[in-house]
């Protein structure tokens, strides 16, 4: 905050320091003015950050990464934009794109999963990757559709190389025992809607172009 008392301490004892005078009642004016650009100036810093920016100030970052917005709503166009930020430096190797999809959903990359498909005992194939475990959790926070998120994998993935399947990995289970509950993995109740856990699914990716990935 700045002080009227303050900014009148600086001036020349010639000059009346009061708040109730006329250059003090002036000042009172500027502070407030001058506290409104410091609030500004601290909201553009901050809006830098992809996570903490909004509306045209994503849109400014998505310029500068040469990703466009299409239809995207703001939590979506940051994970748009966190994954185009990665890929731009990506080598198309394995650990790399953990990196871009741990970064692009702000988890742990412990939280993801890949396989080679090569090495697939049941159907090996070439050239391609199974993503295993990804977080759902996540991608229902943000709102991003499965499909959508199948095409951030696509282009982060070497040139040749095809994403074959993506398992979404829920938090579901049943207890060991009938008396076992768990808030976060059972079933929720009526007048709870919001505990228990959430079912995974698997997704095959398929051509889906709604957004400028």
């Amino acid at each position: 905050m700045y002080k009227v008392s303050s900014i009148l301490s600086k001036f020349a004892d010639s000059l009346a320091k009061k708040e109730d005078s006329n250059i003090g009642k002036i000042f009172t004016i500027f502070s407030e003015q001058l506290e409104d650009l410091k609030f500004t100036n601290q909201r553009i810093k901050e809006w830098r950050l992809i996570d903490n920016a909004e509306g045209i100030a994503l849109d400014l970052i998505g310029e500068n990464v040469l990703q466009p917005r299409g239809v995207a709503t703001d939590e979506v166009y940051r994970v748009l934009l966190k994954s185009k930020i990665a890929r731009n430096l990506s080598t198309g190797d394995i650990n790399t794109i953990i990196r871009v999809l741990s970064l692009a959903l702000d988890s742990e990359p412990s939280d993801v999963s890949i396989q080679e498909t090569w090495a697939d005992e049941v159907d090996p194939r070439p050239a391609g990757i199974s993503v295993i475990q990804v977080p759902l959790r996540r991608l229902n926070e943000v709102g991003l559709p499965a499909d959508q998120f199948a095409r951030i994998i696509q282009r982060t993935v070497s040139a040749g190389v095809k994403v074959n399947s993506i398992e979404l990995s829920g938090t579901f289970e049943f207890g060991s025992t009938d008396i076992q509950t768990d808030a976060t993995a059972g079933f929720s109740s009526v007048d709870s809607p919001d505990t228990g856990g959430y079912l995974g699914s698997a997704f095959v990716p398929a051509s889906n172009e709604d957004l400028p990935i």
